[in-house]
């Protein structure tokens, strides 16, 4: 067990007087980093619901500052770790924090279980398993984060392992470096009601409130109201014809109508292009299998797929559709004759 005595004399007085929470992040930094929140973890939820097939709801983030050695004194239990590398448009990282059983409960259901047979400790592959619904939920949350911030956001595979939090430090080096903690409700429809933890290193989490703050652009006593489920296009106000406000003649903008032979230009100069290569792709059909059915498929078995015997099947180039086709045999190899084509415009216009 871990005692008052494992934090520092200055990190007690600080987190006494609340030290730590009012000064460190303003409260528009507070106000952005919930806003990300919502928005990564919400997504992350969809995608965790169509992964396990149970709904599944992630809200009410509670945002606090911590430590290394804080968090052993409030957590000395075993967890799992799931830690999170921004790549691209971010470069950071940052921590998600399950109960055990918690894990364990979705690994179940990811492999088709009803819980009532959920593992007591979690093996490699048990992690390996979380590890990609996590790459799967934090994945869609970077792409929700892309749209945010205009420019795209990437992660790497995240890592995954079981520490003991009151032996163990999260970070390999222990330095008192301060963490921002965002604390999620977790409900997975009558099986966890929990918590979800996400730590994000203090200087992570300033950079990524300040890119945020300075892309929605408000002023410092501003608060922001920006909703996660909400998009805010651009407007503009059309001024009235001959309106007074405007002090000039003003006439509506008459546009010639589209036709589809002003693509002809674009036509012509694709044949600065023609030597590219694109990948073709010829799509038999498809299905959805559990990670538990996966892992039981060995030679012979045999995978049903969504089309009926003798259907079409669809032919993309660069993922693509342009067009459907049949599959047939040439000498010894497979070969497809297409049946519908999309036409010359609008392939081009689906290869952008």
């Amino acid at each position: 067990m871990v005692s008052e005595k494992d934090l520092t004399q200055a990190e007690i007085d600080a987190l006494l007087r609340g030290e730590f929470n009012s000064s460190v992040l303003t409260e528009m930094e507070k106000d952005a980093l919930g806003e990300i929140a919502n928005i990564t973890m919400g997504t992350a939820a969809t995608t965790l619901s169509s992964i396990i097939t149970k709904k599944v709801e992630i809200t009410t983030p509670q945002l606090s500052i911590t430590t290394q050695s804080k968090l052993r004194y409030d957590h000395p239990l075993p967890y799992v770790i799931v830690n999170v590398q921004y790549t691209d448009g971010l470069v950071g990282e940052n921590l998600l924090i399950l109960k055990i059983r918690d894990a364990s409960l979705i690994v179940d259901l990811m492999m088709g279980g009803d819980t009532s047979e959920a593992p007591e400790e979690l093996n490699d592959i048990h992690l390996s398993a979380i590890g990609e619904a996590m790459n799967q939920m934090m994945g869609s949350g970077a792409t929700s984060m892309s749209s945010v911030f205009q420019k795209k956001v990437t992660i790497s595979p995240p890592s995954v392992r079981v520490i003991n939090l009151a032996e163990e430090n999260i970070q390999p080096h222990d330095n008192g470096d301060l963490l921002v903690k965002i604390v999620f409700r977790m409900a997975i429809e009558g099986i966890i009601d929990s918590e979800i933890m996400q730590l994000i290193p203090i200087d992570f989490a300033k950079q990524t409130a300040k890119y945020l703050i300075g892309k929605i652009g408000h002023s410092d006593g501003e608060q922001l109201q920006k909703h996660s489920t909400e998009q805010m296009p651009a407007m503009t106000k059309a001024v009235p014809e001959g309106s007074a406000a405007s002090g000039i003649a003003v006439q509506q903008v008459q546009f010639a109508p589209l036709e589809e032979n002003q693509t002809s230009s674009e036509i012509s100069n694709i044949s600065l292009l023609l030597d590219v290569p694109l990948q073709f792709t010829v799509e038999l059909g498809r299905t959805q299998r559990t990670i538990k059915d996966v892992l039981e498929l060995g030679p012979g078995a045999i995978v049903e797929l969504d089309k009926m015997a003798g259907e079409t099947v669809d032919i993309y180039v660069n993922g693509k559709s342009i067009a459907k086709g049949e599959v047939v045999v040439i000498d010894e190899n497979y070969g497809v004759r297409i049946t519908e084509i999309l036409s010359s415009t609008e392939r081009i216009s689906n290869l952008r």
